[in-house]
């Protein structure tokens, strides 16, 4: 059974991974989903679908993980639409992992069998919550595996975060 998980991944990281760990023990395979993709370089979603799918690819490699497939998701601003622009563009999956209400919705209404997902630490491991470290000069690293803190510093994304940060007048 191949399973699929869609999320924003801005960034990926420890609870991502222990997630992802989690859905393995149950399915053969997963489709990862970097869910909206076209948008990057915003306070909400400054990394681009590029550098995300890099941050997954090399955590799950690192960690002995093969039996994924990651695929950018744009998305369609048309909730009806949403599952078949997914299935479009997606090997055939089974089952779906979600703790999004309106994607538990739309696919259970698409006759898709529909999971929970255990939510590991989520105080500290939040992509929200790990954007505002960074932007206020917190330790945020040991929340992400090495691999995507490594690909953040290459890609200078805690500076980018603070300039997306700054008004006209700064």
């Amino acid at each position: 059974m191949r399973a699929l998980v869609v999320g924003r991944f801005q960034p990926f990281h420890n609870g991502h991974v222990e997630m992802v760990k989690t859905i393995l023990k149950e399915t053969k395979s997963i489709i990862i989903g970097i869910g909206s993709a076209q948008y990057s370089h915003t306070l909400k979603d400054p990394f681009t679908a590029g550098e995300r799918h890099l941050m997954i690819s090399a955590t799950l490699e690192e960690n002995k993980i093969y039996d994924f497939y990651l695929v950018p998701i744009e998305d369609v601003n048309s909730n009806p639409l949403w599952v078949a622009h997914v299935e479009s563009l997606t090997p055939k999956f089974e089952k779906v992992f979600t703790n999004n209400p309106l994607v538990r919705r739309l696919f259970f209404e698409k006759g898709y069998n529909v999971e929970s997902v255990n939510l590991m630490n989520r105080g500290r491991w939040s992509g929200t919550r790990i954007r505002e470290k960074m932007l206020n000069g917190e330790k945020w690293s040991d929340d992400v595996p090495p691999q995507v803190s490594r690909i953040i510093e290459e890609i200078d994304g805690v500076q980018r975060i603070r300039d997306l940060a700054k008004s006209d007048g700064d």
